[in-house]
């Protein structure tokens, strides 16, 4: 665990989270791994909460996390990563909603963890920045929420029993709530 904790702030150093007010990326991977580990999940499940953006967001190869980590937290990883091949926004989350679905449990659990981190994280940045925060997003954010809610129905179709589905749930219509709401200044 120490060792996927070391790679993830490596991997992340100096990057800044969209939409999250200006937090270190790497409390983005803590904090998902957090809610998880909160729920009792196993060690690799950790280890892959902590690594889950690396591919995405570094140089890091599925290959190296595969022979630093093992193929179980490597194909965790590999569930959560996004094809940047892909350029349409809304066809690239499908095709990874798909690829999840068909993925372990675990999988689903960092995806729905990483959705509900998320969500708060942007919750809180646009209660604090108002309309500011929709530039630091190539997609409007309204899109994005869209996307948070077919990922949820996926969750609710494939894992119902996740620990968190509810506040998931509530934290998306709090979201939407406040892109509805006239902007805060």
């Amino acid at each position: 665990m120490h060792a996927a904790l070391e790679k993830a702030k490596a991997a992340h150093a100096g990057q800044v989270r969209n939409g999250s007010g200006g937090m270190p990326y790497f409390e983005h991977p803590v904090r998902v791994a957090a809610l998880l580990d909160e729920h009792g999940y196993a060690e690799e499940v950790l280890a892959a909460a902590l690594l889950h953006d690396v591919v995405e967001d570094s140089e890091t190869t599925l290959d190296e996390l595969r022979e630093q980590f093992g193929g179980e937290v490597a194909g965790l990883v590999g569930a959560m990563t996004d094809d940047e091949s892909i350029d349409d926004y809304r066809t690239r989350k499908a095709e990874h909603r798909e690829r999840v679905a068909a993925a372990p449990v675990e999988s689903l659990a960092i995806y729905g963890a990483d959705k509900l981190t998320n969500s708060i994280a942007l919750r809180a940045a646009y209660a604090e920045e108002g309309d500011a925060v929709r530039g630091e997003f190539k997609v409007p954010l309204e899109l994005k929420l869209e996307i948070w809610e077919a990922d949820l129905a996926l969750l609710r179709e494939k894992a119902a029993e996740l620990p968190f589905l509810d506040e998931l749930e509530a934290e998306l219509s709090r979201l939407r709530a406040c892109l509805e709401a006239p902007a805060p200044h």
